[in-house]
């Protein structure tokens, strides 16, 4: 809770309250103490109260008029002999011993979880509570039924070296000491400002004309969302407005039936059998129909409003986003499309891999499919890279560039007889016969 009152000066300081708020585990737990000194202690500071058998230190949390306030809230008399004093300010020693203290949380509530599940006790013990001289632990669990822990209590006493307290709590306390984000962004109401859980049912979501799905009334308790009666009333206020027992009407068409009510526009929506569409009526209509109906008359046309929107259409902006406009189809075909030319390129580089270079003639020892590929493409075995065969129209055929080691030639027709430069062998046409 936020001092608002911490700067504003005070006509008689003695009136003042004397009860200092005082927070412990990170604002978990929050208990009142008697300052019986003169001495100021301002909101954040650590200090030093009375314990169980020992001292305990606490922060804090809230000083002057408003723990008064706070007091009458929760009923608590400012005036207790009960009530438990502040000793001093923590000094370094004090802090030193708490520190120690809350350091052996973690270890001993993974030890204390692991013996009631060797025991077979149905609790669940969410946190605990060490005093920070060490002499108590307080150990917080929630169960649904009652549990029998004596053994418990005898091992975590011998295996601790501590008094042991047992306080059973609350889902909605448990989360509310675990803390948390809710869906609305901000942290939990339960471990901020709310004090009293009050009880939560679907009834107020079905005023509020909210969809019953449990998960999204539900929050991280597992329990319906505690801010489900924060608008409760000024929508059961806003309700009253509305005409009883109009869940139906007779039509010339059919019997309509009520599936929604607009407290904000103080209209009825419709919808009729065999039709998809929504009729939305006045209060008005809605009441002289059902005067209509108890004549025995029925009404031909509903009358519906008109619902006109008052935004205004926004301009539309220079750029064009263009992620929105790729469907799936279109990568599918780009997908497709690369692999083929992928697959293209690879047969292509393999047609122009060198096959054969520089060796020497084999006679007649080749095949025909050999014989044949140098009949049409003119090129002798051994003066460079196969040209591949021309009587699959469809095969791809890689990029021809200068031969090494010699000049570059047109490429000759594969139609009639071509004379070739001697380079050494013998020439011959394109048809000829083959040397030996």
């Amino acid at each position: 809770m936020h001092d608002w009152l911490m700067n504003l000066p005070f006509s008689d300081p003695e009136s003042s309250c004397r009860v200092v708020e005082v927070s412990f585990k990170q604002g978990s737990r929050k208990e009142y103490y008697r300052n019986p000194t003169l001495q100021y202690f301002e909101k954040g500071e650590y200090v030093t109260v009375e314990g169980v058998s020992g001292f305990d230190v606490g922060e804090v949390s809230l000083t002057g008029e408003l723990v008064r306030m706070q007091l009458k809230k929760r009923q608590i008399d400012e005036f207790s002999p009960e009530m438990k004093k502040i000793l001093r300010k923590s000094t370094e020693r004090d802090i030193e011993s708490f520190e120690i203290s809350k350091g052996r949380e973690k270890e001993i509530l993974a030890r204390s979880r692991t013996i009631a599940r060797s025991l077979n006790l149905q609790m669940k013990l969410s946190e605990v509570e060490i005093q920070a001289d060490g002499k108590k632990g307080t150990f917080f669990y929630t169960a649904d039924d009652r549990v029998d822990f004596r053994e418990m209590i005898k091992i975590f006493a011998s295996d601790f070296k501590i008094k042991v307290e047992m306080r059973q709590i609350g889902i909605r306390q448990e989360a509310a000491k675990l803390g948390g984000i809710g869906s609305c962004g901000r942290e939990l109401c339960c471990s901020t400002w709310l004090n009293d859980f009050k009880s939560v049912n679907t009834t107020a979501a079905r005023y509020q004309n909210l969809s019953i799905n449990q998960t999204k009334l539900s929050g991280q308790c597992g329990r319906l969302k505690c801010c489900l009666n924060y608008e409760l009333d000024t929508y059961l206020d806003a309700l009253q407005q509305f005409p009883d027992y109009a869940d139906t009407l007779d039509t010339a068409m059919g019997t309509a039936h009520l599936i929604k009510k607009d407290i904000f526009k103080n209209l009825m929506w419709y919808v009729l059998p065999n039709n998809t569409k929504h009729y939305p009526l006045t209060i008005d209509r809605v009441k002289e129909i059902k005067r209509l109906n108890k004549q025995g008359q029925r009404v031909d046309e509903l009358q519906a409003v008109e619902i006109v929107s008052n935004k205004q259409k926004e301009a539309e902006p220079a750029f064009v986003e263009l992620v929105g406009q790729i469907s799936l189809k279109t990568l599918e075909k780009n997908d497709r499309r690369r692999r083929d030319q992928q697959r293209n390129n690879q047969r292509g580089q393999q047609g122009n891999a060198p096959q054969g270079r520089n060796q020497p003639n084999q006679g007649p020892n080749r095949s025909p499919q050999q014989g044949g590929q140098n009949q049409g493409g003119g090129q002798n075995q051994g003066q460079g890279p196969r040209r591949p065969q021309q009587n699959n129209p469809n095969a791809p055929r890689g990029p021809r560039g200068p031969q090494p080691n010699r000049p570059n030639r047109p490429v000759q027709p594969n139609n009639g007889p071509a004379n070739r430069p001697n380079n050494g062998n013998n020439s011959r046409p394109e048809n000829g016969p083959k040397p030996e």
